[in-house]
């Protein structure tokens, strides 16, 4: 997906940042998504088993989709798919998940298809300079599961001719999506007291980097400057030296206070690089960075990536949707907490599927994958059961939570 190009120049002020933040937004005509799988990945005679990187990395396969694989710091394994057409994406994807799956299986591992570690204490495998840096920089308890514990699926999507409206679209759904797919409602083998206690993670780390990016009374009018304030209002995470090493910022600077201090300004790169350290809901990166889903089980991903790209995308699916959302705009937390047992989130989420069914077809995407999103509605939408719910019914998790 196209992204946005820096350099070494330097960043002199207030209107440097802004004509970044706007580059971000630049409009593409496209209607692509790629998607980000993320899975934890367990010892299946033996799920409180942390199975070391190495390991899984010796029983991988090449993806024959073409996915990137790559670890997150706790051993997760993460595949990034091409971006394509909706029916292309998730075709090529499925065979790749199936393909490592596979591969996995006969060396005894198995792919977790949830959220937030059910069983495992936190503990990092990667120690690269960055996650360094990060760990120290990072609240001492939620940084670490955030790291090692957290799963997600990431929908990217193209801007379109009209960003500003897909970046409304993104946000004003947000809660009700996060709600429909809230799966990760366990940690150390008991309730954590959220159907997305993957979220909460995310909530308590650094509200400047995690939080929303525009305010609840925003109008999304102008995204550029919504995301130019974040960059200069958000605390900056570590600085990188001449010889690959990341050090820790923790006077609790700013991005805005950095362009003010003593000494050599920051460069585009700098800024740049601050903005890979921001981690908002919805992320603008010259495409939309979708990061608020739970992981989901094998069968559930397919449906998740479908319901929240042609919601975003379909301008008829996305009129409907919205019309139902708008009142649970801000509803973050409850939708973190609750999931669909919030009845007006369920209501919204009701009106959100029909849209997306709809949409479907004028996407491309195959019958096979509009019954899936239609068995995912009866099951969990309409009755107001989050995937969470199912887990919890379980009364602990099992090592074939794939």
């Amino acid at each position: 997906m196209t992204g946005v190009a820096v350099g070494a120049e330097v960043v002199r002020g207030i209107r440097d940042v802004e004509e970044f933040a706007r580059g971000c937004f630049a409009p593409y005509a496209g209607d692509r998504v790629g998607v980000e799988l993320e899975f934890l990945v367990f010892d299946r005679a033996d799920p409180g088993r942390h199975v070391p990187i190495a390991r899984i990395r010796d029983a991988l396969v090449a993806p024959p989709g073409g996915s990137r694989v790559t670890f997150e710091p706790g051993g997760q394994v993460e595949l990034s798919g091409p971006a394509a057409r909706l029916p292309e994406a998730i075709a090529g994807l499925e065979a790749d998940v199936a393909a490592i799956g596979g591969a996995l299986a006969e060396a005894g591992l198995v792919l977790g298809g949830v959220g937030l570690d059910p069983v495992r204490p936190p503990r990092r495998q990667l120690r690269t300079p960055r996650y360094e840096a990060m760990a120290q920089f990072l609240d001492p308890v939620a940084g670490p599961l955030m790291m090692c514990s957290t799963a997600s699926i990431q929908v990217n999507v193209d801007l379109g001719g009209r960003p500003a409206r897909r970046w409304e679209r993104a946000h004003v759904l947000g809660p009700v999506l996060m709600a429909a797919f809230a799966n990760s409602p366990l940690r150390q083998g008991r309730p954590c007291g959220w159907m997305s206690g993957r979220q909460e993670v995310w909530e308590r780390l650094d509200p400047s980097r995690t939080a929303p990016v525009p305010s609840p009374a925003s109008s999304f009018a102008d995204p550029g400057l919504d995301w130019a304030r974040y960059l200069l209002d958000a605390r900056v995470m570590l600085r990188r030296d001449d010889d690959g090493g990341c050090r820790p910022v923790r006077d609790g600077s700013t991005f805005r206070d950095r362009l003010a201090a003593p000494g050599p300004p920051p460069t585009a790169a700098d800024l740049a690089y601050h903005a890979t350290t921001l981690f908002p809901p919805v992320r603008p990166r010259g495409w939309l960075e979708i990061r608020y889903l739970d992981a989901q089980r094998l069968e559930h991903w397919p449906v998740c990536v479908a319901v929240t790209h042609a919601l975003v995308t379909d301008d008829r699916a996305a009129d409907a949707a919205m019309d139902a959302a708008e009142p649970y705009r801000d509803l973050w937390r409850d939708a973190a907490r609750c999931g669909l047992a919030h009845p007006g989130l369920r209501r919204a989420a009701d009106a959100c599927f029909a849209a997306a069914l709809g949409a479907l077809p004028r996407l491309g995407a195959p019958d096979g994958l509009r019954a899936r999103v239609a068995a995912f509605a009866d099951r969990h939408v309409s009755t107001g059961r989050s995937p969470a719910a199912d887990l919890l019914d379980a009364g602990r998790w099992s090592s074939d939570g794939a």
